[in-house]
């Protein structure tokens, strides 16, 4: 889902603001775009309401990161039993006017798979900017059972 329509209280909307500030720290160029999706019947029936999805765009093409876009998707589970919601997979895929180059996808093994790849540098990015994500929806988690 959007990241704006997720911005629902001051907690939510600031850390979708760290999420922009984490990415932006490893891809300073990248402009964030919390509506990514668009708004028309098709698209609201595959948009998941247990996610936060941000694009960030490049000024232009990156030979770096084989991409001029980056769709992030944070997901989630409710747990009805803690009565919290803790991030459980990101899933990051780089687009071109071509469509879809790449993907990366939390879940399992934290492989890249897709047409082209990113430089193995914007692959470490990546994949730190993913596991700082995970700290931030996650630390409240931590904190209370310690």
């Amino acid at each position: 889902m959007n990241a704006a329509d997720q911005a629902i209280g001051l907690t939510v909307a600031t850390k979708i603001a760290a999420v922009v500030t984490l990415f932006k720290t490893q891809f300073p160029d990248a402009k964030a775009d919390l509506k990514p999706w668009a708004n028309d019947p098709d698209t609201r029936n595959l948009i998941d309401p247990d996610s936060i999805d941000i694009g960030f765009h490049l000024p232009g093409w990156s030979r770096q990161v084989q991409s001029r876009s980056v769709l992030v998707q944070i997901r989630f589970y409710e747990d009805p039993l803690l009565g919290s919601r803790r991030a459980i997979g990101i899933e990051a895929a780089g687009f071109t006017h071509l469509g879809e180059q790449w993907r990366l996808s939390t879940v399992e093994n934290w492989q890249f798979v897709g047409k082209t790849e990113p430089a193995e540098a914007v692959k470490d990015k990546l994949k730190l900017f993913c596991r700082q994500v995970f700290e931030l929806f996650n630390q409240s988690d931590r904190e209370a059972n310690q």
